[in-house]
């Protein structure tokens, strides 16, 4: 979030209160390692914490590495069972589920860490983490308090809200970082939270100190400039820290995501509801601050989302391809003789000709004489425009490699 405006009190980020009709979430199934796997969707402003963890229980049975462990499968201490109790079942036809009934899940998850050690310390410590975590629960499907510190990708600030990550031993991230390489951000900055940073800046701005007012300006500038809540640096400290085959939450820009590791990328999972009936969009590339990124199947392969350009486009005219691939084999093997390339048609003058060559088929003039060619008007850069050259059959047979 950009920083508050002078005067204004300090707001940490959060996600955004979802309305009523997003008591109903939407059950997406797809092929997960290997089996049949259930993910919980969201209709309106992106995942909100409770999705987030829940998804990465539905996904974490069969992922590798789980909580830092040796990539056996097992849980926490190699241990199977435990693992097992912190799965979240769900029916297998189950097509729509509740927020009251992914709270349920999420509740028992949380019952199954109780440690196994029965010494009072150990019991009374979980006791009164248990009770903690009962007053955050209704929390998760609205917004949680995250105030993120910018000096590493675990660094928050401790509320009550992330022992729900503690107790499931899901890592929460951000890639909200200042780079080290801004000595004067670093300065501005520090080990400052969110909360503690725009309570700085509103100070300095009013200090007689002038370089007080200085450092505020540069923290000023750091907040407006990095507003996604994503810097290179932090992607970067993102990408190296988490572990490959790793499951958990990314905070970015008020929204909480499921995250995955895999073959050094870093991937979110898309659980946009308009996306529900697509098999191919399951997770998104995560490696760019502008924004840019692909969809990715469940195996990572790439793929293509619907309203995508080139996903829903019309079935190419492959006579216009073909003509395209003769040209280009023309240009290569002018160049490769050392002659200037032949005049390449624009894509818009391929299809006049096609369309030309076609209406010329349907209405032949068997006893038409050919007109004499006529000079045509030029086009930027001297070359005639509608220039056409003869084809010869020898170039569909080409391969080009």
């Amino acid at each position: 979030a950009p920083p508050a405006a002078p005067g204004a009190a300090a707001e940490p980020p959060r996600a955004q209160p979802p309305g009523r009709e997003q008591d109903f979430y939407c059950v997406k199934w797809i092929s997960w390692k290997g089996q049949r796997t259930p993910v919980v969707t969201q209709s309106e402003n992106g995942p909100c914490p409770l999705l987030a963890i829940i998804n990465v229980l539905l996904l974490q049975w069969k992922a590798s590495g789980l909580w830092g462990g040796s990539g056996d499968g097992k849980g926490p201490g190699g241990d199977p069972t435990l693992l097992w109790l912190l799965q979240v079942k769900l029916p297998p036809q189950k097509e729509v589920i509740t927020a009251e009934e992914l709270m349920a899940h999420l509740g028992n998850c949380i019952l199954a860490t109780q440690p196994r050690d029965t010494s009072e310390g150990l019991q009374l410590n979980f006791q009164q983490n248990i009770s903690d975590t009962m007053t955050v629960l209704p929390k998760l499907s609205t917004g949680l308090d995250v105030n993120v510190r910018f000096t590493g990708v675990s660094d928050f600030e401790y509320t009550p809200e992330c022992i729900v990550f503690d107790l499931l031993n899901i890592p929460l991230y951000h890639g909200w970082l200042v780079d080290p390489q801004s000595p004067e951000q670093v300065q501005a900055v520090g080990k400052l939270s969110y909360n503690q940073l725009v309570e700085k800046i509103i100070t300095c701005k009013q200090a007689s100190d002038s370089s007080l007012v200085s450092e505020g300006l540069v923290a000023e500038h750091f907040l407006e400039s990095t507003a996604s809540q994503l810097t290179f640096h932090g992607l970067c400290e993102l990408t190296a820290r988490a572990r490959e085959g790793e499951l958990g939450v990314f905070f970015r820009n008020n929204h909480f995501s499921t995250m995955i590791k895999h073959k050094g990328h870093l991937y979110l999972l898309v659980t946009d509801q308009g996306f529900l009936q697509e098999q191919g969009v399951v997770w998104e590339s995560l490696h760019s601050v502008d924004g840019d990124s692909c969809f990715c199947d469940t195996e990572f392969h790439l793929s293509h989302a619907p309203g995508k350009e080139g996903a829903t486009a019309a079935p190419p005219d492959h006579r216009l391809q073909q003509s395209q691939v003769d040209q280009d084999y023309m240009v290569a093997l002018s160049l490769q003789q050392g002659q200037d390339p032949p005049s390449v048609l624009s894509d818009l003058e391929l299809a006049r000709q096609l369309q030309q060559e076609e209406y010329q088929q349907h209405h032949p003039h068997p006893h038409a004489h050919p007109a004499p060619p006529q000079p045509l008007p030029a086009q930027a850069g001297g070359r005639a425009a509608g220039e056409r050259r003869q084809r010869r059959k020898s170039d569909l047979d080409c391969t080009l490699l």
